[in-house]
């Protein structure tokens, strides 16, 4: 029964080629953005140091961590006695001094006196007005008095204590700027315009680009608008990385409106770039391995081509060099690509449908 059986009818084997995508290059003027990340820190940190000696007999209720306090508000006050005293001898000295220098001025006039007791006389009033602007200045530093408006970091002394001269007493920052340090490859550096030191004026800012602040606060995405105002101009020896300082204005929002932003906050930072004219953009599913690309000639055969591309985001990759405008790649999976391999369209699919139904008409 076996040997009667019919041999099924043979079909010649039909090689079809494979169906791909392609997309059509065109020329475009593209936007960059830089991306980077740091964390947010006080443009101005101070670590406070008692100028004089003596125990501390008032504190202020805003003198602890976190306390906001207002520009030359007394924070801490060191017992005065002894400076109150100084400064009134001080005083009474000087008193002293001009007395006997405009006696030895009237006697030198008249001719009892000599230039140099006189001059002695100038002398001891000039030591004496310096001993009262001493103590006087002494008399002032008794009272703790910052020269901004800011808050308090970190508290470390306490009500009765005595210090000396540089005893630390405390660590409070200003909150009129808050400032990122924002690391940068040397192919960022291409994309985006950062102020030189010569654009950097008197104040040590400049105008750099525009930046947007990133980060997560309860759960919510929450946007902060900041500028680069300066680079610090040298190149990191152990990362490589050159660091841009981007500026945020009032970040507790103390004479404004607006979501504040914390020092320490680490956040995401989009730099506004520069643009680049004449790139043409892919999806980047579409470059093999670091740089390669399929193209498909006017016979749809394949050639495999290594291209320049300048940056390359989430979605996009753009290129400079190795494409022209007009030229059509693969955009779909294509599985063991080698050159000259013909493949198909969907145009090709479509036309000799077209054809059929013109004869058929």
């Amino acid at each position: 029964m076996m040997s009667l059986r019919e041999q099924p009818p043979k079909k010649e084997r039909v090689d079809i080629d494979p169906l791909v995508t392609t997309a059509t290059l065109e020329y475009m003027t593209a936007n960059f953005e830089v991306r980077s990340q740091g964390t947010v820190r006080p443009r101005t940190e101070t670590v406070l140091s008692a100028e004089v000696a003596g125990t501390v007999i008032s504190i202020s209720p805003k003198f602890v961590a976190g306390g906001v306090f207002a520009k030359n508000e007394t924070l801490l006050r060191i017992d005065p006695t002894n400076y109150s005293v100084a400064f009134d001898q001080a005083e009474a000295l000087v008193a002293q001094r001009q007395i006997e220098h405009d006696g030895a001025k009237k006697l030198r006039s008249q001719g009892y006196r000599a230039e140099s007791e006189y001059a002695s006389a100038v002398a001891a009033l000039a030591s004496a007005r310096a001993e009262l602007v001493r103590a006087q200045r002494n008399l002032e530093r008794t009272y703790v008095r910052l020269p901004y408006e800011g808050i308090v970091r970190a508290k470390e002394t306490e009500l009765g204590q005595f210090v000396t001269a540089g005893t630390r007493i405390g660590v409070v920052f200003s909150t009129d700027f808050a400032e990122i340090r924002l690391p940068l490859t040397d192919r960022d550096l291409a994309f985006v315009d950062l102020p030189t030191s010569i654009d950097t004026t008197v104040s040590g800012t400049a105008d750099g680009p525009a930046v947007r602040l990133t980060a997560v606060q309860k759960g919510q995405p929450v946007e902060w608008q900041a500028q680069i105002v300066r680079t610090e101009g040298v190149v990191d020896e152990k990362s490589r990385v050159t660091y841009a300082v981007a500026r945020v204005a009032d970040p507790y929002h103390r004479h404004g409106d607006g979501q504040v932003l914390p020092m320490g906050t680490f956040v995401g930072a989009i730099i506004e770039g520069t643009a680049a004219l004449n790139t043409i953009r892919i999806p980047r599913s579409a470059v093999r391995g670091s740089r390669q690309l399929l193209f498909v000639d006017e016979d749809n055969k394949i050639e495999i081509r290594d291209v320049d591309i300048i940056r390359s985001d989430s979605e996009h990759s753009y290129l400079r060099d190795g494409a022209v405008a007009g030229e059509r790649i693969v955009v779909s999976a294509l599985e063991a690509p080698i050159n000259g391999m013909s493949v198909r369209t969907p145009d090709d699919i479509a036309e000799p449908a077209d054809m059929t139904e013109v004869a058929e008409q």
